[in-house]
């Protein structure tokens, strides 16, 4: 297996951990804060929210055309370009909500994680996934993602997604 293979199956694995991962921050902040925990999300808490669904759906656009093998370098583009439009909005709102909490003597909104509010959380997500979509949109003509083509690979990426 060439290198060039490896980096694009690591570059389509990249973009499932991606999709997790915001799946999973997404679900904590439903049902862990919200449900659990009783911190009803403020409008600019679920105008983020839906900044990381945007940028998720990029995501979710790349690995659904990789897993059918119809991945070029123009869709690989289109779901970039999401992933960044959705992180810069959710970035924008994020920074809003930290302006009007940046006051010294400000408790903030809701419970602090790790010393850091879940805006703060979502903000530093969002540059993440700026400097993700970047940096594979810089090397994008080396890493278009490969799905994996063995059917157990397959199976897990899809009920990793699903369930």
């Amino acid at each position: 297996m060439s290198a060039s293979i490896v980096v694009r199956k690591l570059s389509f694995w990249a973009f499932v951990a991606f999709l997790v991962a915001y799946v999973g921050i997404l679900s904590m902040a439903m049902f862990v804060f919200q449900f659990g925990l009783g911190e009803l999300p403020c409008p600019l808490c679920i105008l983020q929210r839906m900044g990381m669904m945007l940028a998720s759906l990029g995501a979710l656009y790349v690995v659904v055309r990789a897993l059918r093998g119809e991945l070029l370098l123009r869709e690989l583009a289109t779901g970039l370009g999401l992933a960044i439009l959705g992180a810069v909005v959710g970035a924008a709102i994020s920074i809003r909500q930290i302006l009007l909490h940046i006051l010294p003597g400000d408790p903030g909104y809701g419970e602090a994680v790790l010393g850091l509010h879940l805006y703060t959380w979502a903000l530093i997500t969002f540059v993440v996934v700026i400097v993700f979509a970047c940096v594979v949109a810089v090397f994008a003509q080396d890493v278009v993602p490969v799905a994996p083509t063995t059917p157990w690979q397959c199976t897990a990426v899809y009920r990793l997604l699903v369930a």
